[in-house]
């Protein structure tokens, strides 16, 4: 027996899911503005061009995720029978996927610079009049996106736990670690301010980098949630406590000897089988169906659960 296979949020749910929406937008307009005032100051600076390139990449999760937002309530068809809640996880695979491809190509960039030697010319500007050195600018405005990615990042972070949204999460702490971009690149360009031609090409390659470990440990997470690992902790590798708590209340019942639970995530929901040893065949339908409902009624995420006699249970092999 199943519980209905139309995803049903919580009003509470609903008002997040709406308010991740809004931070989506906020995403899109403040990195477009951070954007926007990098490349008015871009200049020669390999660093500078590094962590332009990393603001224009880092509004792709938001793009992506308001668009899998479209998809995943909608109810089940013929030809998508389970839904669409895994919306989330393939927007979560895209964006990851671009970030390491992309932080791979500037690492190489920023490397052959180093290796060949090359010296960013960064000149001076006159600005009312008085004859400044471009590199002020372009500490500005990294100034003014660290702050942007610091702030976003910092704002969804509650309401990703609350939701248990992965990618949210992901995306939360690549806004969150815009600050070590920005401030590698600041620093590279001190150094050049100080003669040292190199800093520019090394805070070039430490932002690659770091884009590269965002973008892979978010493959990694989603790749694992794709393969139907049991559910995690968010933010963690270890296992959540959900399968186990689904199981004691499964095996509290009256009727029921002994319980299984096979638990995964789609998107930010939960779905999997309960597989239980009836201690008796009678009224085992109308048993198995309040099963269901009182099982998915102990979390929010649990969707579509599956609740299933078997005459024994083996044990579950361990990793």
């Amino acid at each position: 027996m199943t519980a209905s296979p139309s995803v049903q949020l919580p009003d509470e749910q609903r008002q997040l899911l709406n308010r991740s929406r809004k931070l989506a937008w906020l995403s899109i307009g403040l990195l477009t503005s951070a954007a926007g005032f990098m490349a008015l100051t871009l200049g020669q600076s390999q660093a500078m061009k590094t962590a332009w390139i990393s603001d224009l990449l880092s509004l792709i999760p938001p793009i992506a995720l308001l668009v899998a937002m479209r998809f995943e309530l909608r109810s089940p068809t013929l030809q998508f029978p389970f839904g669409y809640s895994r919306a989330i996880s393939v927007s979560f695979l895209a964006t990851s996927s671009v970030l390491t491809l992309f932080g791979f190509t500037l690492f190489i960039d920023a490397a052959m610079k180093l290796v060949a030697g090359e010296r960013p010319p960064i000149g001076t500007l006159v600005v009312a009049g008085h004859q400044i050195w471009a590199g002020w600018l372009m500490i500005a405005a990294l100034a003014y996106s660290l702050a942007c990615g610091f702030v976003i990042g910092k704002l969804k972070e509650p309401v990703a736990a609350k939701l248990h949204d992965k990618a949210l999460h992901a995306e939360a702490q690549m806004n969150r670690d815009e600050w070590m971009s920005e401030g590698a690149a600041i620093a590279g360009l001190l150094l050049v301010a100080f003669g040292r031609w190199w800093g520019d090409a090394v805070s070039a390659a430490l932002i690659s980098l770091l884009i590269i470990r965002d973008g892979w440990s978010s493959v990694k997470e989603v790749i694992r949630d794709l393969m139907d690992e049991a559910p995690t902790t968010l933010g963690e590798q270890g296992l959540d406590e959900l399968p186990a708590k689904v199981s004691q209340a499964a095996e509290r019942m009256e009727w029921v000897a002994r319980a299984q639970v096979r638990l995964r995530e789609h998107g930010r929901m939960i779905t999997g089988d309960v597989l239980v040893v009836p201690r008796d065949d009678a009224d085992l339908t109308r048993r198995i169906a309040r099963a269901a409902e009182e099982l998915t009624a102990l979390d929010w995420r649990l969707h579509a659960l599956v609740v299933m006699p078997v005459p024994a249970l083996d044990p579950p092999d361990r990793p």
